[in-house]
């Protein structure tokens, strides 16, 4: 394998390792707002932020749709991506044990 073909594997898995890195926070997020919408007292309001502005939530249930739908949407992605690491890992490790 060339040099050339080995630095675009080692580029694409540092793409990929940062697309995951920030998927995983909003994972995260996602996962926190989850929880703590799920532990707010139904008698507070809720407030979702649309641009730069705070809404108020009428519709609990359809926020927490939202909210799910969205995190299982970051799972197959996030899915996808370690996959894709995975793959280029092995290219990696291939293209280096060729190289010597």
């Amino acid at each position: 394998m060339e040099q050339q073909q080995l630095q675009s594997i080692v580029q694409e898995l540092q793409i990929i390792r940062s697309q995951i890195q920030s998927l995983t926070a909003q994972y995260n997020e996602v996962s926190l707002t989850i929880e703590a919408l799920n532990n707010q007292s139904p008698d507070r309001a809720v407030y979702r932020a649309l641009g730069g502005v705070l809404l108020e939530v009428e519709d609990r249930e359809s926020l927490g749709d939202d909210l799910g739908s969205t995190k299982e949407t970051l799972e197959t992605h996030l899915s996808n991506l370690n996959e894709r690491e995975e793959e280029l890992l092995a290219e990696y490790k291939v293209a280096t044990e060729n190289a010597d």
